[in-house]
């Protein structure tokens, strides 16, 4: 075959090696080059070599096919995206950024190389860097919606304020909003209509129908229940933490469980336990969104409950085939997530209340007391002190260890101005990013807050993390996100909250959380009480005091903790919603 193409004009070569083998073309391309060492299309050739050969996994033959072309064309913009793809999988990672920074591009031509060094800077939390690519990347072209969602975030995460900025030409806020992503949605806006808007706009670009629904409507007829727990995060993740112990107490005799995996390995023991829980554990990882699909159904699984939501790792695909006549959401997205293949979003009455029910899909299934599960075991925490953490002894310490995307320039002023009115007290965050850290220290000395009264807790292992908690005197949260599993956990260790509630579900989490230990005093309803309600832990010892003592003992195991009452409330909500032939 190679012998009889070359020597054939390039043009003409290209139809013919639509007929043949990979291999075929590798060899054609290959003896085309061999006989014509002038022609002007020779970068094509090259180019078209390091396709095949990259789709064949010869890495390093792509790589010199790659780097000839643009020997020959150096504004070829496809092959210097290609080149830096294939650097980056070898662990190259500032080669790649070097090649797309430095490559000579029309600016149209540029748009794929920005969009790519972004994406890779963010993966090294390189925030500032990433948004200034993603940033001109939309200068060049505003309609790029999966750009926008990212650069939004970006700026969320890197507390880059106000956050859209000097705004993108050509862009309105709504615009911006409307492509700002689901879980940006949740940190941007209180509004739960809006939140559907962001979700259904995502859902349209990202998450195709299916051709067919798979499970019989009507339902099946089996002795015990079968529910399907669908995860990515079946691992030493928050959602792992919460909801272990409801897969051990399902009720056997009247449950069957199926885990479907398509989680990371990370070896830990809680991913054992996890594993161990389920009746049937199955891995889906390495399946295709129809064949996760036709694999559920085949083990005619009565309820399928999708804990990912709109978040990374979710197999929303998989859902849109209906693979079960009954299918819900829980726990990894606190918001709508509208495809119209899922049937119930389990909540709970505080954190949907039935006014703003309309305003979600899909519709919400309140289960009677609080919405979250927790593990009642206890676990073994190290024994730490302040000085360890680099925290004065002698201070009120107001902590918040959410991610630095739920902080917004509003509440961050809130928290300076409580310090303003605490001399005493010091802030304690997260280390969450260098670029995040910078913003918000400067924030802070805009608002005449030296530096050394907020300091940043370096990341570590959830048992240090919990018993940090316990450190800490009050726990301040965020606003329109809450703080959910990290809420939980700061009850759990004896730590008051100041929580501001709002409309939407991700603003109402640590009021429901609150509610359950019966602290309702700490949930505030417009900005001005939760300063006030903070101050007033801070400067009347004995409230403080007697807001402690109500979370001592068990009284976060005999509410949020009570494992086996949350296990009966859920499998209660189950029998309500199973359909039946």
């Amino acid at each position: 075959m190679a012998g009889s193409l070359a020597g054939v004009p390039l043009e003409a070569l290209l139809p013919r090696l639509e007929r043949v083998t990979p291999a075929e073309g590798i060899a054609a391309y290959r003896a085309w080059l061999g006989v014509n060492p002038t022609s002007p299309q020779r970068f094509a050739a090259w180019f078209n070599l390091g396709v095949l050969l990259g789709q064949g996994g010869d890495r390093q033959g792509a790589s010199v096919a790659y780097r000839q072309a643009l020997l020959l064309k150096p504004d070829l913009h496809q092959a210097s995206v290609n080149l830096g793809l294939l650097l980056e999988a070898e662990g190259r990672a500032e080669e790649a950024l070097a090649l797309w920074q430095g490559a000579l591009q029309p600016d149209e031509a540029r748009i794929p190389l920005l969009n790519h060094r972004g994406r890779l800077l963010e993966t090294r939390k390189d925030y500032a860097e990433a948004e200034r690519a993603l940033r001109a990347s939309l200068l060049i072209d505003p309609r790029q919606p999966d750009v926008i969602h990212h650069w939004t975030h970006l700026r969320q995460k890197g507390c880059m304020w106000p956050l859209h900025g000097d705004g993108i030409p050509g862009l309105s806020e709504e615009a911006l909003a409307l492509q700002g992503g689901p879980l940006g949605a949740l940190a941007l806006t209180d509004d739960p209509a809006l939140q559907r808007r962001i979700g259904e706009a995502w859902i349209a670009r990202k998450i195709p129908s299916a051709p067919e629904r798979l499970a019989p409507a009507r339902g099946y007829r089996h002795d015990r229940i079968r529910v399907g727990y669908l995860s990515s995060d079946f691992c030493r993740h928050a959602m792992g933490f919460l909801i272990v112990e409801l897969l051990e107490r399902h009720d056997r005799d009247r449950f069957e469980v199926f885990g479907y995996c398509s989680t990371r390995e990370d070896g830990s023991a809680l991913r054992r336990r996890i594993i161990a829980a389920f009746d049937h554990h199955v891995p889906i990882g390495d399946l295709s969104e129809e064949q996760a699909a036709r694999r559920i159904r085949a083990d005619e699984i009565d309820i399928l409950v999708d804990l990912n939501g709109m978040t990374h790792g979710a197999r929303l695909g998989a859902l849109r085939w209906k693979p079960a006549p009954v299918q819900a959401t829980y726990l990894g997205y606190v918001g709508p997530v509208p495809i119209p293949e899922l049937d119930w979003l389990i909540c709970d009455d505080i954190v949907i209340p039935s006014d703003q029910a309309h305003h979600y899909a899909p519709r919400p299934l309140p289960i009677g007391g609080l919405y979250q599960a927790n593990d009642s075991q206890a676990p073994s925490l190290p024994s730490i002190t302040r000085a360890e953490e680099g925290l004065p002894d002698d201070a009120f310490l107001f902590c918040c260890f959410n991610n630095f995307y739920k902080i917004t320039p509003e509440v961050f002023a809130a928290w300076m101005a409580i310090l303003r009115r605490v001399p005493r007290a010091v802030l304690w965050l997260t280390q969450d990013n260098a670029t995040g850290i910078a913003n918000l220290r400067a924030q802070a000395a805009a608002a005449g807050v030296a530096s050394e009264r907020i300091v940043f807790a370096t990341r570590c292992d959830p048992e240090r993390y919990l018993a940090r908690l316990g450190l800490a005197d009050l726990f301040l949260d965020t606003f329109p996100y809450n703080a959910g599993t990290v809420a939980s956990d700061a009850l759990r260790m004896g730590l008051p909250i100041v929580t501001l509630a709002g409309r939407a579900f991700a603003s109402r989490m640590a009021a429901s959380l609150l509610t359950a230990v019966g602290l309702t005093d700490g949930i505030a309803k417009t900005l001005e009480a939760y300063v006030e309600a903070a101050v007033a832990h801070a400067t009347d010892f004995a409230y403080h005091a007697r807001k402690r003592a109500a979370l001592a003992g068990d009284a976060w195991a005999r509410s949020i903790g009570d494992a086996a009452a949350f296990a009966a409330r859920m499998e209660a909500a189950y029998e309500r919603i199973r359909v039946t032939p």
